[in-house]
This record gives C-alpha cells, sequence and structure tokens, in this order.
C-alpha cells in the first residue's frame, strides 16, 4: 500500500509569516508545507509523487513584467508543469492572475483604477452554487485583475470585479480574493506601508474593522470547507 502524497508546496511573494488558513488546514490535517520563494532564489523543482498540491499567493509583482522579476519565468515553468501533471492548485490575487495569463487570458490593471482593500461581498456565478452556496464577504487587497481563461469557468463575482474566483479543469482555482487571510493577517497589511487609504474604492480602516467582525468566521468556515474538496481527495 503506498502513501498518500502530503507535500504543499506553497509560493510566496513577500516574507509574511506562515500563519494564514492554508499553513492551519494543513497542520490539522497531516501535511506539510514546503514553502518557496522563487523572488529570493528557490527553485521549485518537477511535480513528484509526494506532492499533493500547490498553492501561488499574492503579492505585489506585475504578472506580465518577467524581464524586470525574471524569477517569475520559474513560477510560470511550475505551473506548467503542475498542469501537465495534473496537480490541484489554487492561485491567491497574484496567483489568479498568473495562472490566467498562462492560460492565455489578459491580466492587469484595469482602466478603472477601482481598489478593493478590505471586505467585499462576492456572489456565485449562475450554476455555480456548489463552489458558493450564497454571497460571502472575503477579505480583498488588489487593483489588478484577469480575464476569463479560454476553458475556464467563472464561479464567483461582484459588480467591480466579476472574475473573483475561476476554476479550469476540476482542480486549478483562481480566487481573485484572500479567503485565507486571518483577522491578524489582515491587521499587518492595514499597518503596511503599501495599504492604499483613500483611493478610489478602499474602505476606512473603521470599516474593515466591523465588516471583519462580522464576517471572519464564514469566511474561514467556507474556505476550510474548500481546502477539504481541494485536496483530501481519495
Amino acid at each position: 500500500m503506498t502513501n498518500k502524497p502530503n507535500r504543499l508546496l506553497l509560493i510566496r511573494h513577500g516574507d509574511d509569516p506562515p500563519d494564514d488558513r492554508v499553513h492551519t488546514w494543513a497542520h490539522r490535517n497531516g501535511f506539510y508545507c514546503d514553502i518557496r520563494r522563487p523572488f529570493d532564489g528557490d527553485e521549485l523543482g518537477e511535480p513528484d509523487e509526494t506532492l499533493a498540491g500547490t498553492v501561488i499567493y499574492g503579492g505585489k509583482y506585475v504578472v506580465f513584467e518577467t524581464d524586470d522579476h525574471p524569477f517569475l519565468n520559474e513560477e510560470y515553468r511550475w505551473i506548467g508543469a503542475c498542469l501537465d501533471a495534473g496537480v490541484p492548485m489554487l492561485g491567491i490575487c497574484q496567483g489568479a492572475q498568473m495562472i490566467a495569463w498562462h492560460l492565455g487570458a489578459w491580466a492587469g490593471a484595469p482602466k478603472a483604477l477601482h481598489h478593493e482593500f478590505g471586505y467585499y461581498k462576492i456572489e456565485p456565478a449562475e450554476g455555480a452554487q456548489d463552489f458558493l452556496p450564497s454571497s460571502l464577504h472575503v477579505a480583498q487587497a488588489h487593483f489588478h485583475t484577469f480575464d476569463l481563461p479560454e476553458g475556464a469557468e467563472r464561479l464567483a463575482g461582484n459588480a467591480a470585479y466579476p472574475n473573483q474566483a475561476v476554476r479550469f479543469r476540476d482542480n486549478v482555482y483562481g480566487f481573485q480574493f484572500h479567503a485565507e487571510q486571518t483577522i491578524e493577517g489582515f491587521r499587518r497589511w492595514q499597518d503596511a506601508d503599501w495599504a492604499p487609504y483613500g483611493t478610489p474604492g478602499v474602505q476606512s480602516r473603521e470599516e474593515q474593522n466591523r465588516l471583519m467582525a462580522q464576517h471572519d468566521a464564514a469566511q474561514a468556515e467556507w474556505f476550510y470547507g474548500f481546502l477539504d474538496e481541494l485536496l483530501r481527495r481519495d
């Protein structure tokens, strides 16, 4: 009897501590978090029999600026290798934009520079209630976005950003939002020097705190259930 793969390769684009909900879920369920930072020189190798899935996190990098940030080419190589191998994959914010770009879709800043920084409501797409049964407030920190790749299914959106969640095949997902983020993690973002308070679309800190208190638990419950479906497959 062979052991099930239990390694999650997590691609980070910054130095935030590993305290988000992907790590929490992994530790609860006996998975090993293999953290890689290609921006800091880490290589990603090849998918192998130990690999249960991969998560590509958000970050500050523009996904098509590979000349300025050559390490992105290593991430695109990894995305292609995981697609070829059928590895379950989740892209979050920048990671979702990278998956879309790799699949041939546009990604970048829309003409209307409307930011989402706070907790915003998303709605399930028609026929996607198996993914998201009803509306949900989720953590956001972005103003770039992506188009729907050919062959992908739109799962959730809102008026400002219709492609909040997409699925390609049955085990590759892109989320524009940050369901992995905890209250502690979002508070770090609130204190960061890049926090875009005062720009169009951004909620005040007071509104963020109010919505966070109201909706964080539901976001966490939904996201843990999603990871169960994506990664705990027999």
